[in-house]
């Protein structure tokens, strides 16, 4: 069990002996929450009421508030900032779109957040609706959003909050390559993020506010790249690469990681941890101390009676269409992001094959679908078509097409191409086999395809399958964009999946060698 690190006494400590020209701030953060307004299981999928009774499950809005609470209780002075992704991965965005969020969002008093690209998954209209309601600042410097008719007057790129007595700077990033990653339309242009935020900073230091946080749904890597780069930014809250910073198992590097001055911390994802920062700065705006954890929400947490009644009443709508039984597993089956995205994992295989069974009658050859499409484990037992829906949340139909060999391998050199950071393009596969080095320069990674039992022919023409998304260029996949006889016929990728499990029975989970990483 990963302990809850940060103290009254961390924060006792971390204030001793500050003269009186300091100010001390504490940063409570979240990001990528997907959604997940209902507890969770130790895979991020659903879990159960009677799991949560036990104290067996995670997060979940209800609890978060609790937790707020009590971090707003052990310091005197404090901010609530998110980092990107509220939307997209349960039904309840699937139904009530940014609506549900924006209202907990409110109830728990945030002071800003970024945009993260899945908020683009269903266009401006919905962002702009979000940003209507909510009652803070939702951010993004590092995109030109002035041909938006919908966005244009209403996303900035930073804001300056008042907390303590003091002036705080609040900036926004979103992925350059949002405009890969969702559907942000034709509108908007992204571009640089360092540049972007120091272009910021400096405004806001010339106008004399000289404590100044990043919210940068960017990935850890990148936020580290921004620190290295850019003067004058004190902290940056992340999201987007989901990761895990302090000194528990698992953790991808200190909380905070400290570039320089530069303060850098996340939190996970799903509503699991809350981010708590202390952060010390002296009269000129630098930090001179900065300490905290992210704080497991556990099943020790309390659950907020009112907050957990209302997601009740708003789950109703839901409830016949996830309970549904669909089948059942007798071991776990893997979808865990970092393997999914690195390699061979038995969620991506299971897609892959369920998307080529159903289409195999059509002359389709292979499958492919995005790693970052899967985006959860199922836990043992019984299936429910909530927890398919959890795992495949985007509403992608499947799209079927014809293209070379040569284009066919060239697609693959894409999915492994930014291996180093996670990246959702990685893929998954099915009718088809290959090998990946990741020491090799990225686009020349790939060797040993097979389609079937012959070698990939780059001059041959190929039958594929993937999800819409994949097949309209997401993820970098752009050689797809004009496939030959593309037909986006659907159906829906999660219903496909479920039916393909049910057909096998009592399902067991499995790889099986068809990517291999040297």
């Amino acid at each position: 069990m990963i302990s809850r690190i940060l103290t009254t006494s961390c924060a006792m400590a971390l204030m001793a002996g500050t003269a009186a020209a300091e100010y001390t701030l504490t940063i409570l953060h979240t990001n990528d929450f997907h959604a997940r307004f209902e507890p969770i299981s130790r895979f991020d999928g659903p879990c159960s009421a009677e799991d949560n009774d036990a104290g067996e499950c995670f997060g979940g809005t209800a609890r978060l508030i609790t937790a707020v609470n009590d971090a707003r209780a052990r310091s005197n002075n404090t901010i609530l900032v998110d980092g990107g992704d509220q939307f997209q991965g349960t039904l309840f965005y699937t139904y009530y779109k940014g609506a549900m969020a924006a209202e907990f969002m409110n109830q728990l008093g945030y002071d800003g957040m970024t945009v993260g690209n899945h908020e683009f998954d269903d266009g401006p209209e919905v962002l702009a609706g979000f940003i209507d309601t909510v009652e803070f600042p939702v951010l993004m410097s590092n995109a030109d959003v002035s041909q938006e008719p919908l966005l244009a007057e209403k996303l900035p790129k930073s804001a300056v909050i008042e907390r303590g007595g003091e002036k705080i700077g609040l900036i926004g990033l979103t992925p350059e390559d949002t405009d890969e990653l969702a559907s942000p339309g034709d509108n908007i242009t992204f571009s640089d993020p360092a540049s972007a935020v120091q272009a910021e900073v400096d405004k806001m230091t010339a106008e004399g506010v000289n404590k100044i946080i990043v919210l940068s749904h960017s990935g850890y890597a990148v936020d580290l790249a921004v620190a290295e780069a850019t003067t004058g930014v004190d902290v940056i809250v992340g999201g987007h690469s989901n990761t895990l910073l302090g000194d528990m198992d698992g953790a991808a590097g200190p909380y905070p990681t400290m570039v320089g001055d530069t303060a850098v911390v996340q939190a996970y994802a799903y509503g699991k941890f809350l981010g708590e920062l202390n952060v010390t700065f002296d009269d000129d705006g630098v930090v001179t101390e900065a300490a905290g954890a992210p704080v497991i929400i556990d099943g020790e947490v309390v659950e907020d009676a009112a907050a957990k009644a209302r997601i009740a009443e708003l789950a109703t709508p839901l409830d016949e269409i996830r309970n549904k039984v669909v089948a059942s597993t007798d071991a776990p089956i893997g979808g865990e992001r970092d393997v999914c995205r690195a390699m061979e994992c038995e969620m991506g295989s299971l897609i892959a094959d369920a998307m080529l069974a159903r289409v195999a009658d059509q002359g389709i050859q292979v499958a492919i679908q995005n790693g970052g499409g899967i985006r959860a484990s199922i836990d043992a037992g019984e299936i429910t078509m909530g927890e398919v829906l959890t795992v495949l949340p985007f509403q992608n139909t499947l799209s079927t097409f014809q293209v070379t060999g040569d284009v066919l391998l060239a697609a693959l050199e894409n999915g492994v191409s930014q291996l180093e950071e996670g990246a959702g393009r990685f893929p998954q596969v099915a009718g088809m086999s290959y090998t990946v080095d990741p020491a090799a320069e990225a686009g020349s990674r790939i060797s040993d395809v097979m389609v079937g039992d012959a070698p990939l022919d780059p001059a041959a023409t190929y039958g594929v399958v993937s999800n819409n998304y994949v097949r309209n260029g997401g993820d970098g996949y752009d050689m797809f964009k004009d496939a030959a006889n593309a037909y986006d016929f659907g159906p829906d990728l999660a219903d496909v999946t479920a039916e393909y499990i049910a057909a096998q029975g009592d399902f067991t989970p499995y790889t099986d060698g068809r990517i291999t990483v040297k």
